[in-house]
């Protein structure tokens, strides 16, 4: 073990690496503030949001999603309309924050000004998802939940490239 000498070295050591981080992290060339980090978006369009939609629009095409979605027998319709549903509101709450709040009203943090939008679209989001895989799976079996993981992103990422 170590002594109360050495133990009061090392916590002195300490205290003084803790006080030159802390001087380290003011306002440096190297943060930026709020307002600067609002002052010049993101680019809208990237690779993650392209790679995205083209695995949506690749998959759609190669498992023939909208054939198999409006013919196929199998699809349990009860968990399909539920998850129809939920997938409206999310999308309804992604269009009010997106079309009216954020184009409209000139509102750029919606979230603050209705700080229930956001869980309630994940809610809604997460569980049109689960009713998803349910009423798909006699459909594609284990292969549903990466399908539609791939259709969600897609959409996620054309939405957001409105907003």
């Amino acid at each position: 073990m170590l002594n109360d000498n050495e133990l009061a070295t090392l916590r002195n050591r300490f205290k003084r690496d803790a006080e030159f981080l802390m001087q380290g992290t003011g306002s440096d060339h190297g943060e930026k503030s709020q307002e600067e980090k609002d002052a010049k978006p993101l680019p809208r369009i990237n690779r993650h949001s392209v790679f995205w939609v083209m695995a949506s629009v690749g998959v759609t095409y190669y498992v023939d999603f909208l054939r198999v979605i409006m013919e196929n027998d199998d699809i349990k319709s009860w968990w399909f309309n539920v998850g129809l549903i939920l997938l409206g509101i999310c999308l309804s709450l992604a269009m009010f924050c997106i079309v009216y709040l954020e184009w409209f009203k000139g509102i750029q943090h919606y979230d603050q000004e209705y700080p229930a939008i956001p869980p309630i679209t994940t809610a809604a989001f997460i569980a049109a998802s689960c009713s998803f895989n349910i009423a798909l799976w006699p459909v594609w079996s284990f292969f549903t939940p990466f399908i539609l993981f791939t259709q969600f992103m897609g959409m996620v990422m054309l939405i957001s490239l409105l907003g």
